[in-house]
């Protein structure tokens, strides 16, 4: 692979830093939006319960809501595949700008779509159909985007750049959350419940222009350019089947506890505040954000440790902080948006630790001429699976009176991603072109 890789890069010299960066810049910016238009709708989950589905039922309204959340991310692991296989072969860049535009579009609908007083169960099936659309998209994107940023970045710092990916990730929660907390402060109940929880759909459609002018001007990959060229002159070694299909097992079973608990504490905590505890909405949501931008905050401090030390003991260090911390956090939610902020915090700075290292432990894991096809379908189904699910088993179980069962859940899936990383092999620094 090291002989491929040489004669590619006398194909096409490197590209100047200062572009790497603009193009790093870019890729965040469109991807904070696609997180915000993804998190929006769990933000506004109460209130789109009522508007798109019987009002008579609000536990099943709810519960509906969420299952409509949990769809969307069962769809990701096919446009994980399709889109992964895409960029693979037409590149990067071509991708995250078709999925910002599908984004941008199913945040569009929603936020124009009648509601169920007006069309009946015609609404459901439209608001399912535009989250479905997301799902697809947001696969596509979040492949994309992990296997773009690694491979820019310098290998020495590759922990440091990938951090930028969840930063986008808490980035888009946190804008959602905030516009949240603005429309809920700004309009009394009646008004968000009939037409306010619309706004934050509609501004996002609208800033997607901004995003996609950005992405217009990103340089492609150059790890991706150097394995196409290698391909074109039919210098490329023969695929390993057997390691690929290990490493997309393996790749599952780790982000299995992180994307678990990760949903839990940003797409759940504030519904189980509000309709569990009695927290008031307003409350519920700025405290939310107050937690996310702690752990934001210390998304580049973990990727720098991490190319220090390397990946396993970081992603070891969470899973077992997860497992003693998870029921003590989740139990001590109360009505006091203290309670929450402590919690909410204090879960998410241990999930940030795993969060800001994914992009590169995705990437070091797959070779190139397969890397956004292996991440897109390994994260995705591993989310679609045990992180869509989350927010509609927490609710589930806390509607039955078995409080403890979800965090018992997570502890377990955390406990997986502990013996998963034990058998990986430590991969900081290493060259993608020799993966």
């Amino acid at each position: 692979m090291t002989t491929s890789a040489n004669v590619a890069q006398s194909v096409r010299p490197a590209g100047p830093r200062q572009s790497k960066r603009r193009s790093m810049i870019a890729s965040t910016v469109g991807n904070v939006l696609e997180w915000y238009e993804w998190s929006a709708y769990a933000v506004f989950a109460p209130f789109i319960a009522k508007a798109m589905f019987n009002p008579t039922d609000a536990v099943s309204a709810l519960l509906s809501t969420l299952a409509v959340f949990a769809v969307g991310f069962l769809m990701r692991p096919l446009g994980g595949i399709v889109f992964g296989r895409v960029a693979d072969r037409r590149g990067r860049k071509y991708v995250l700008i078709f999925t910002m535009l599908m984004m941008a579009g199913g945040s569009l609908l929603i936020g124009l779509m009648p509601t169920y007083g007006q069309i009946g169960v015609g609404a459901s099936i439209l608001l399912l159909l535009a989250r479905v659309a997301q799902g697809f998209a947001h696969g596509g994107e979040s492949a994309t985007a992990n296997t773009y940023i690694a491979e820019i970045a310098p290998p020495n710092k590759r922990g440091l750049w990938g951090s930028i990916v969840f930063v986008a990730i808490f980035g888009g929660s946190v804008l959602a959350f905030t516009i949240g907390g603005l429309v809920t402060n700004l309009l009394d109940d009646s008004l968000v419940a009939a037409w306010g929880w619309r706004i934050p759909f509609l501004l996002g459609a609208l800033l997607a222009l901004a995003a996609l002018y950005l992405r217009r001007g990103m340089e492609e990959s150059e790890v991706f350019d150097q394995q196409k060229n290698v391909a074109e002159l039919q210098t490329a070694p023969a695929l390993d089947r057997g390691k690929i299909a290990k490493a997309i097992l393996m790749m599952i079973g780790m982000t299995a506890g992180i994307t678990s608990a990760h949903y839990t504490w940003t797409a759940y905590a504030s519904t189980y505040a509000i309709t569990q505890q009695g927290m008031d909405a307003q409350s519920a949501y700025w405290v939310s954000v107050g937690a996310q931008l702690v752990a934001l905050a210390s998304l580049p401090f973990w990727g720098i440790l991490s190319d220090r030390i390397g990946r396993r003991p970081v992603l070891i260090g969470f899973a077992v902080a997860m497992m003693i911390a998870q029921i003590p956090l989740m139990t001590m939610i109360t009505s006091a948006p203290w309670t929450l902020f402590v919690a909410s915090g204090s879960a998410l700075l241990i999930v940030a630790a795993a969060g800001a290292i994914l992009s590169p432990v995705l990437s070091e894991a797959f070779p190139t001429a397969v890397r956004t096809q292996g991440i897109g379908f390994a994260y995705s189904l591993s989310v679609a699976v045990f992180g869509g699910s989350a927010p509609y088993l927490n609710a589930y179980f806390n509607s039955r009176g078995l409080f403890l069962m979800p965090s018992i859940y997570i502890v377990g899936l955390c406990a997986i991603t502990a013996l998963v990383v034990l058998k990986m092999k430590e991969t900081k620094g290493i060259d993608l072109n020799d993966v």
